[in-house]
């Protein structure tokens, strides 16, 4: 995998947006108007900036896959990360969800063990080369990373058809919470020797 430079944003929000149209999560927070195909982009530039700040942002080799990392432990309340959020609120979330998505992220908080974490936040191929193995190579190397960060991997899926995929990588469910949708909390150790 190919750490991505900022030059590598518009790739990582175009593979991220193509993958993550249909998704019930990232669906469930972007206001659904005439302009919701944006706001999923604008959605995705938000994620690429803040882990751009406070994580890591990998492409696959071949670059039709795009992962986003976060460091819980990391992020910090700057100017800039302020700005992200506001910009986010009014291009992806719109005003009226903003109760629902704080919430939402509220709950998700308070689920998620207060540990070092290695926090994949999305991971996408571009729809274009699903099922070609591209994803389960980038995800092998996520691991790999993580493993030897000696961090565990969080993450949260919506995608029913992932739950088996992840577990072949090893992760096991440690919660479900019921929104409008079902939300899946996943958990990867890491090898502790």
């Amino acid at each position: 995998m190919i750490k991505a430079q900022y030059s590598d944003k518009k790739l990582a929000v175009d593979i991220l947006a193509k993958s993550f149209d249909a998704n019930q999560s990232v669906n469930y927070i972007v206001e659904q108007d005439k302009k919701r195909i944006q706001r999923v982009r604008s959605l995705m530039d938000y994620s690429f900036e803040v882990c751009y700040l406070f994580g890591d942002v990998f492409l696959s080799d071949d670059k039709k896959a795009c992962a986003l990392i976060t460091y819980p432990d990391k992020k910090k309340t700057t100017l800039k990360s302020i700005l992200l959020d506001v910009k986010l609120i009014l291009s992806a979330v719109g005003l009226k969800n903003i109760k629902k998505t704080l919430a939402r992220e509220a709950m998700i908080n308070k689920i998620q063990p207060n540990e070092l974490k290695y926090y994949l936040w999305f991971i996408g191929v571009d729809p274009e080369y699903q099922n070609e193995g591209i994803g389960s190579i980038l995800l092998d190397e996520i691991i790999e990373d993580s493993e030897h960060k000696k961090r565990p991997i969080y993450l949260e899926t919506s995608t029913l058809k992932n739950l088996p995929w992840y577990k072949k990588f090893g992760f096991q469910i440690y919660h479900e919470l019921d929104l409008s949708y079902k939300l899946f909390f996943l958990k990867r150790e890491f090898d502790k020797r």
